[in-house]
Parts: structure tokens; sequence; C-alpha cells
């Protein structure tokens, strides 16, 4: 039997109960004390109106106020899959440089996936093919951040298939097995509603343990379906995972930006042991 909360009637259901307890945000006013961490599919510049308008991703990013930023979809997706936004007004206006990737030329990023980061160095970048019909891939960038220590940063762009998105996550998972353990956040658009046993999200519960709530993100307009995720293998690491729904965000882009906080006293602790 499919369990209740696995059928797309009963997410839709549970998210527009849960609507009126959104945070509306208009104005970024409140300043953070620990690092902040988004994730944002900004659907090529392309927003709900059916504009390309790569300045209404710039104001939103700004909005956000984070110290990481993974974006999916900021390159085009087909021939030589240039990239789409105004890097040089991001770290003008954000204070925000992207991750460089060998072997890109005009792209952004890889298979549209970009790290935005703002303080602290890289200490490596790697780049995954996923499996899967569509092209899709992840990064795995290892960052020192200014304020927080060492942190790895996934950040990846699903599938659209069932099967592809269970491939996608066992990659990822077989890859984290292979390398150093340390703190991993996995950012990134994983096309996954699904919340029962036919999740390919269970894939990840081997490697981060009990995943946070899921948190309505698409449409942009009237947020039902959790298809984006920052997720963290330390108990606690993140803190306060949320839509950023601001009035700009609602219309810059199908996806509304998810963000969290990056409990620092455990990722140092995480570290020091």
């Amino acid at each position: 039997m499919r369990p209740k909360n696995d059928s797309l009637p009963a997410v839709f259901i549970s998210s527009l109960r849960n609507r009126k307890n959104r945070r509306c945000i208009d104005e970024v006013s409140v300043e953070e004390t620990s690092p902040v961490v988004a994730s944002y599919n900004v659907h090529k510049c392309i927003g709900r109106d059916g504009k390309f308008d790569p300045d209404r991703i710039c104001r939103v990013i700004h909005e956000l106020r984070a110290d990481v930023v993974a974006l999916q979809e900021a390159d085009s997706r087909f021939g030589e899959r240039t990239g789409l936004l105004d890097l040089g007004r991001l770290e003008r206006e954000c204070g925000l440089t992207p991750v460089q990737v060998a072997g890109t030329s005009k792209a952004h990023g890889w298979h549209g996936n970009v790290v935005l980061l703002r303080e602290g160095a890289v200490r490596d970048v790697h780049t995954v093919k996923l499996p899967g019909l569509e092209p899709r891939g992840a990064l795995v960038v290892e960052l020192d951040l200014k304020l927080a220590g060492t942190l790895r940063i996934i950040a990846a762009h699903f599938g659209l298939l069932r099967h592809s998105r269970a491939q996608q996550a066992k990659a990822l998972v077989e890859l984290l097995n292979k390398r150093e353990a340390q703190p991993t956040v996995l950012m990134g658009d994983l096309n996954e509603w699904r919340l029962g046993n036919g999740s390919s999200l269970n894939t990840f519960r081997e490697a981060f343990g009990t995943l946070p709530p899921a948190v309505p993100s698409f449409p942009s307009g009237l947020p039902v379906l959790a298809l984006d995720r920052i997720i963290s293998n330390r108990e606690g690491m993140i803190e306060k995972v949320e839509a950023h729904d601001s009035a700009l965000a609602r219309v810059a882009s199908d996806h509304l930006p998810l963000k969290a906080t990056i409990n620092t006293d455990l990722l140092k602790m995480s570290a020091a042991g």
C-alpha cells in the first residue's frame, strides 16, 4: 500500500494547510550571526512571466545574504552551455564569486551547477557526471569558510525521471563513501517530491541520517512541492531551513530559493574530532 504522504494530492493539501505559516520576506533586515547556505534553481533566468531577466535573479541572490550559494540551471542547457548571469555584478553587489571549474570556457559551472562563495578558500573542486537519461551533474567543493572552518558542499541537480534520481542518489552516496569523512552539506534541486517508500531521498539516510523536514519551494507562486533540499551528514549542523519567499523571488524563477544557517560550534567540533 502506498503511504499517505507519498501521494501528490496529500502533499498538495498538506502544503496548502501550512501555507499560512510561511514567512513572507519582502525586505531582508535581520543580520545572520552564523554562516548562511542557500540553494536556488534560477530556471535559466526565465521568470514565471516568461521573461528572461538575469537582473531579477541577481537581486534575489542579493536578498539571500548567503555565504555559500548553490545555483542550478545557471547555464544554457545545450551547445556550449553559455553562462547566463552577470558574475561581475554578483561579486560587486553580493560579494560572491564563483568557484572555478576546470574545463569550462563559456559556462559558469558544471551542467548548470554553480557554487558561489563569499569569504574563504577553495581546497578542492570535483565534478561528477550523474547517471541517467538526462545530462545531469554535481559539484563537490571543499571549502575553508572564514567564519566556520572546513565544509564540503555538494551542489546537485537531479533528473525528472524516478529511476534516474535513484541512480543519482546512489552515485553520490558511493562517492562520499570513497572520500575522507568530513562535515558535508548537500544542496540542490533534487526533483523529488515523494516522501514515502518510493522516494530516492531514502538512499541518503545511510550517509546523512534523518533528513530535515521538507520545505515546499515549487512552484514559486504557490509552493506545494519540496523539490529543493539542504541536508547535512552531521545532525544539527544545519538549522532554520526555510524557503526565501519574497515578492521578487515569487516571479524571478519557478523555484523559490532555499536557505539554512550553519551551526558553527558543531562544525568546529566535527573538525576537531
